[in-house]
């Protein structure tokens, strides 16, 4: 061996060595060993048959078109080459018979052969290989440096990569059969477990006895009395619409009612000195009783403008300048009156995380406000039918009473849900279960 040839080897061996990580060894391979070899390019791949290092690239483009043929194009290669390693030319038939475009790109990237080493541990298991395209065969003694440069490659990248970790199924295997029994056994029992199933789901405090105030006539509202989560006694006036038109109205009725009994009075007296005016009478007191009726029905709409707390309560509703001047009709609900003194949960189970429930079933709620002391309550009302929430997802909606505990009625937070006992392996699978017999429609 030549004296430079031996420094350069000893140069490889060197840079090996002092590489700090497996990315500057495989960059070292790819592009340090031309002072040995002098090739076209050199390639390194790992055990898992992945482009590592490209010569003459800091860093791979995995969306090149050589690189994509690469990974088709290696593992044909590296079951074509013998387990040592070296030379390979194919010739035109064995290229024609590769799969795929292997021969077009063979033919635009590579030259005419490759010298490929294969890179391993001590006790035999595969790291990796080194390959590099040649236009034609290395000298004997170049290909003898370059492969005891190898052994240094491997061992480096032994070192680099620590111990390989062993997979479950060898670690399985190595067990004896008591402890595999053992471990099946102690599995099983932990599956078979029961735990109770529980969800969790968006919940709001509401009041339980709550009364919706609605409007008693259509008309326009002129005054909101109250602020929102305001408290009211019996008696006080919640909201006024307005009362002009039916003002109007009443002065009208009584002008109408002045006028019909005016003409009925003057009927009667009429009616002594001529007889004929007696037939009259009748058709005039019957205006004048429907006069009356309109009249008493105006006064009765305009009694209802106010409406009026029937007892003491919290007034809950949004921003009442959402309501001050917007037309209302008859029924349309404005507010409601709520009893502070049992409020409850509110509750939308989404469909996904939907377990069963019957009535009675416990609930915790984690208040945002509160999160770290939750309120006890039972589901007193579940609904057969989802619904559509404003978040746009379709849930449950359910009821729940709260047992004491202070809860202002408007706050938010999230309610666990506790359901029947089941199998620890029921409860971790019954989601994923349900996924597949969802796309697999079994």
């Amino acid at each position: 061996m030549n004296e430079s040839l031996a420094a350069a080897a000893l140069d490889l061996e060197a840079r090996a060595r002092a590489a700090a990580s497996l990315a500057e060894l495989r960059f070292s391979i790819a592009n340090d060993s031309h002072a040995v070899l002098g090739f076209r390019q050199a390639l390194v791949f790992d055990a898992r048959g992945r482009v590592a290092a490209v010569s003459g690239l800091a860093q791979l483009n995995e969306d090149s078109p050589y690189l994509i043929w690469l990974k088709r194009a290696w593992p044909w290669l590296a079951a074509q080459l013998p387990e040592a390693g070296g030379w390979f030319a194919p010739d035109g038939e064995a290229l024609a018979a590769a799969p795929g475009d292997i021969a077009e790109g063979w033919r635009e990237w590579w030259p005419a052969g490759a010298l490929a080493l294969p890179l391993a541990r001590r006790s035999g298991e595969p790291l990796g290989w080194a390959c590099f395209l040649l236009e034609a065969p290395p000298p004997e003694e170049h290909a003898a440096v370059i492969e005891r440069v190898a052994a240094t490659w491997a061992y480096c990248w032994e070192m680099l990569a620590g111990k390989p970790r062993r997979g479950l199924r060898s670690r399985w295997q190595a067990l004896p059969p008591r402890r595999r029994r053992i471990i099946l056994a102690l599995l099983l029992a932990f599956f078979l477990l029961p735990v109770r199933q529980t969800a969790l789901a968006p919940a709001e405090v509401v009041a339980v006895d709550a009364m919706a105030i609605t409007a008693a006539l259509d008309g326009v509202v002129k005054t909101v009395h109250v602020r929102p989560n305001q408290a009211v006694k019996a008696g006080d006036a919640l909201f006024s619409l307005d009362d002009t038109t039916l003002r109007n109205r009443l002065e009208v009725a009584r002008q109408a009612v002045a006028v019909a009994d005016a003409e009925l009075q003057a009927a009667t007296q009429l009616s002594f000195e001529d007889s004929r005016r007696k037939a009259e009478l009748a058709a005039l007191a019957g205006r004048a009783s429907e006069r009356r009726a309109e009249l008493a029905a105006v006064q009765a709409q305009l009694a209802r403008v106010d409406a009026i707390a029937p007892y003491d309560g919290v007034a809950v509703f949004a921003d009442p300048d959402d309501w001050q001047g917007r037309p209302v009709v008859t029924g349309e609900r404005i507010m409601l009156l709520a009893n502070p003194a049992r409020p409850g949960m509110l509750i939308h189970l989404p469909v996904a995380d939907a377990i069963a429930l019957d009535v009675g079933a416990p609930v915790r709620l984690f208040l945002t406000v509160r999160p770290f002391s939750p309120l006890s309550g039972a589901v007193s009302e579940t609904s057969y039918q989802a619904e559509v929430t404003p978040e746009g997802i379709a849930s449950y909606r359910l009821r729940a009473s709260i047992d004491g505990g202070d809860a202002r009625i408007g706050l938010r937070g999230t309610a666990k849900l506790y359901g029947g006992w089941v199998a620890l392996g029921y409860y971790l699978l019954r989601r994923p279960l349900a996924k597949l017999r969802e796309w697999s429609g079994l």
